[in-house]
């Protein structure tokens, strides 16, 4: 098992950046597959980057070339850079794991079994 802890998030202007963080419990982080995932209001969950446990990384469309996900495995820590932000970014983020250390990433919410509480992205035109 493994709990996921977001930070980062706030509020910033669009064209501007942020860096979230998500910090992993447990001594087999290298074995999972992490996601970052977005929801805004009245919207469903969606993909916004995935990586695999040996880094291969795959992006929605909306967010190529803006945002960059990456993982520190000393570290228990899997990061996304969001350059160029813009309104239509402005979600609640959620880091997600699953146990899996093949070459396969994921795109699917229910693909997931561990969740972040999630953290508040505001991007203001």
């Amino acid at each position: 098992q493994v709990q996921l802890v977001e930070s980062g998030g706030g509020l910033v202007q669009a064209g501007g950046s942020l860096r979230l963080s998500c910090a992993a419990s447990g001594r087999t982080f290298s074995s999972y597959a992490m996601g970052w995932f977005r929801q805004a209001p009245g919207k469903q969950r969606e993909l916004v980057a995935a990586i695999t446990s040996g880094g291969s990384t795959h992006y929605a469309d909306s967010v190529k070339g803006r945002f960059t996900i990456s993982r520190d495995n000393a570290k228990n820590t899997v990061y996304l850079q969001m350059n160029s932000l813009k309104p239509e970014d402005t979600a609640v983020y959620y880091c997600a794991a699953k146990y899996y250390s093949g070459t396969y990433y994921y795109t699917a919410p229910y693909q997931y079994a561990y969740w972040g509480q999630g953290t508040q992205v505001t991007v203001s035109s």
